[in-house]
């Protein structure tokens, strides 16, 4: 089997793209699962969406399509998986009641010169540089929902962008676990401050004392090991993906509970509710070590104050 380890989680996924929708097959049953819940979690009349990692956007879509969110933006910084986003029927031909296209796609695309690349056939748009979120671009009628594609890294959004809060933010299917520790907490400080006021922010991570996918072997000794030696290096794991003959790896981090509401109490979040999810057949669990775990969180009302601005 010829095998391709990846030092950058986003390199691993431009050569993952080709694979991704039969690897996403398999987990069907939990990723449905995990949708599910947060769809029935989302605040009534909320407007608008941004996935960190997003992948291909469809999960985003069926999420969207389910709570009749009209603003969706989707942050991934792979290439391949961007494309294969744009290339989705579920992303480009959402349709209204009378039939017509109501989805429009933008990219925000990286260029030498700040301005924005497109997609032929696209209108451009002005300003979308790496690391930067476009200002003043985001009014979208409910006739016309839309999809903005970000091509930034999760440690590259800006926390201080006083105008952008979203009503939901999900991070989904263990993104968190491809970001490197330095950077978790900046990742999570800018996801409290892009929080609408009355806003949700859904995680999932895979736990690393899942007993059912790791045996009891392994989660002992990882229990054990957080005991005598605790430290942040302790969920490093090497994510690997077999696909035909070959396989992907790249840098992983499986977490804990308390490691999880460390770092969202410190970047401003408040833990609402924690669901535990199988991972093998998505039925919901009552013990911890049963499956892997998806986080509701919302703002800590500690930053927030009266003039907090509101999502668009």
């Amino acid at each position: 089997m010829k095998s391709a380890h990846f030092n950058d989680p986003v390199a691993a996924y431009d050569l993952l793209a080709a694979h991704y929708a039969g690897i996403s097959r398999r987990r069907q049953p939990y990723l449905l699962s995990v949708e599910r819940e947060i769809a029935a979690r989302i605040p009534a009349r909320s407007r608008s969406i941004l996935d960190i990692g997003a992948g291909d956007g469809i999960r985003t879509a069926r999420i969207c399509t389910a709570s009749a969110i009209r603003r969706v933006v989707l942050v991934e910084p792979s290439a391949e998986m961007r494309a294969l986003g744009r290339s989705h029927s579920e992303l480009d031909s959402r349709s209204d009641s009378a039939g017509k296209s109501a989805m429009e796609i933008r990219d925000v695309e990286a260029s030498s010169g700040g301005a924005a690349l497109v997609s032929p056939g696209r209108q451009p748009w002005v300003g979308g540089v790496t690391g930067r979120i476009p200002e003043g671009r985001h009014q979208a009628s409910d006739e016309s929902p839309h999809i903005e594609i970000w091509p930034f890294r999760a440690e590259s959004l800006p926390a201080e962008s006083a105008s952008q809060r979203f009503d939901v933010i999900t991070c989904l299917w263990n993104v968190l676990g491809h970001i490197a520790a330095e950077n978790r907490g900046c990742t999570l400080r800018a996801v409290a401050q892009l929080l609408n006021q009355n806003g949700r922010f859904f995680i999932d991570v895979n736990h690393r004392y899942n007993l059912r996918a790791y045996g009891s072997l392994r989660t002992c000794a990882r229990w054990v090991r957080d005991r005598l030696f605790p430290g942040e290096s302790n969920g490093d794991v090497l994510a690997n993906w077999n696909v035909g003959e070959s396989s992907i790896s790249t840098y992983g981090h499986v977490f804990t509970h308390r490691e999880i509401v460390r770092l969202a109490t410190a970047a401003g979040l408040e833990l609402e509710e924690r669901i535990v999810i199988n991972y093998e057949d998505g039925r919901i669990q009552r013990f911890a070590f049963q499956g892997n775990l998806l986080y509701v969180f919302r703002r800590s009302s500690r930053i927030d104050s009266s003039s907090a601005p509101q999502t668009s």
